[in-house]
């Protein structure tokens, strides 16, 4: 019988501390699944800008604009979202933000101007911010109550939908029309918000404000956040943000105009376009399932610098390369060097802070992301979108710079 009992306890000590509740599994295949589709409809959308562009009629600069519209939704959407699920719950508003951009997403090619276009984005800009906010807020629940690392994989999910959402719109952009394809998006789009919903609605959200014992605490690898409203936490939670933001920026630069620069500067054919993106999705998913085993071998600070460095590099082959499939080479570089540094920097601002520190970080790069593509669209129109491409490299290498220069107070921090 002893022997028996040290089997058992053997056993269990594999497995971890406690059991995984089914409840918690199924929340974590219906969040994942929301992460998944996020991305789909957004490589969806942006590998038919080109079509878009050209029916719209619209310059560079005027594309711009109208692609601020997805800016200005969002971030009007995030600034509420927030109370909308302090309100209602996380898991409501998910489902709600998850049918919106499904019908969102079916919008932009019914347009035939820029400013109808961007009027028709802060729809789906505002779904956009919402399911981001929403989803990682319900995220961040399920981790806690979990008591494991697994925020990385839900960001995995969203990078494998952008990489199937890119890879199908190359396949289709040669046979379907651009409307016909994002009304096909947005009725799997629909499906999977139902289904998926279903089990999020299901089941409340598990309470935000359990915190892991510190046995627990010190297995996944997170402080204990009493007490992170000190002045040093709040500025190292600010300086995380702004990595976020500078990885997130290169993430909607690619997005937006990776296509078009490979179509219109390289004269690529509009399958090979949209392959762009998707390889770089599929770098940049590749690059997240393995970011444990790299945080392991190399640390926090080491991965930061030169993830930041591989994607400066990447980005000034893939902006500047006179030919397509060097340009590809560039793109999947970029995928590989900017995959961690955002579940890193959102990581590490909550434990240094909780999940106000992942709101804060997480805010800071979306706005990258969002702010980022008109941006380029601006700076384009002055110079040229090879040009405006590198401003990827410089935001990544400033990202790098920001982690090896702030390392020694993130140190000190951790103690």
């Amino acid at each position: 019988m002893p022997t028996l009992n040290k089997i058992r306890t053997a056993i269990r000590g594999r497995q971890g501390p406690n059991p995984v509740d089914p409840a918690l599994r199924s929340l974590r295949t219906a969040l994942t699944l929301f992460f998944a589709l996020d991305g789909l409809l957004f490589a969806g959308w942006v590998v038919r800008i080109p079509a878009i562009k050209e029916q719209t009629g619209a310059s560079e600069g005027a594309l711009g604009l109208a692609l601020l519209g997805v800016s200005a939704g969002a971030v009007a959407t995030m600034a509420v979202t927030g109370r909308l699920c302090h309100r209602f719950g996380s898991h409501p508003v998910t489902v709600a933000a998850g049918v919106l951009i499904s019908l969102g997403v079916a919008l932009p090619p019914l347009t035939h101007s820029a400013l109808s276009l961007g009027l028709v984005l802060l729809v789906f800009g505002a779904a956009y911010g919402g399911i981001n906010v929403a989803m990682n807020s319900a995220a961040v629940d399920l981790v806690t109550a979990l008591r494991r690392p697994v925020m990385p994989t839900f960001h995995a999910a969203f990078s494998l939908g952008g990489m199937l959402g890119a890879g199908l719109g190359g396949l289709v952009a040669g046979h379907l029309s651009a409307t016909r394809h994002l009304m096909l998006l947005a009725a799997v789009g629909l499906v999977v918000s139902v289904a998926a919903g279903r089990v999020l609605l299901a089941h409340p959200a598990p309470r935000a404000g359990r915190r892991p014992e510190p046995s627990a605490a010190a297995t996944t690898g997170a402080r204990t956040t009493a007490g992170t409203g000190s002045g040093r936490n709040g500025r190292l939670v600010v300086v995380f943000g702004l990595i976020a933001l500078c990885d997130a920026y290169g993430e909607g630069a690619l997005a937006d105009w990776g296509a078009l620069h490979l179509q219109q500067d390289l004269e690529a054919r509009a399958g090979v376009a949209a392959v762009g993106y998707s390889v770089f999705a599929l770098t940049m998913t590749l690059g997240r399932l393995s970011g444990t085993v790299l945080l392991e071998r190399l640390g926090q600070t080491t991965t930061l610098v030169a993830g930041g460095a591989a994607a400066a590099v990447g980005m000034l082959l893939g902006s500047l390369a006179p030919t397509v499939w060097a340009a590809l080479v560039g793109f999947a570089l970029t995928g590989i060097g900017l995959a961690n540094i955002f579940p890193v920097a959102v990581g590490r601002a909550g434990e240094l802070a909780g999940p106000t520190g992942v709101a804060t970080a997480s805010t800071f790069g979306y706005g990258g992301m969002l702010l980022g593509p008109p941006a380029i669209g601006f700076l384009a129109d002055t110079w040229s979108l090879p040009v405006a491409l590198t401003t990827v490299a410089g935001l990544a290498a400033m990202a790098a710079l920001i982690a090896y220069a702030t390392r020694n107070v993130v140190r000190a921090a951790s103690r």
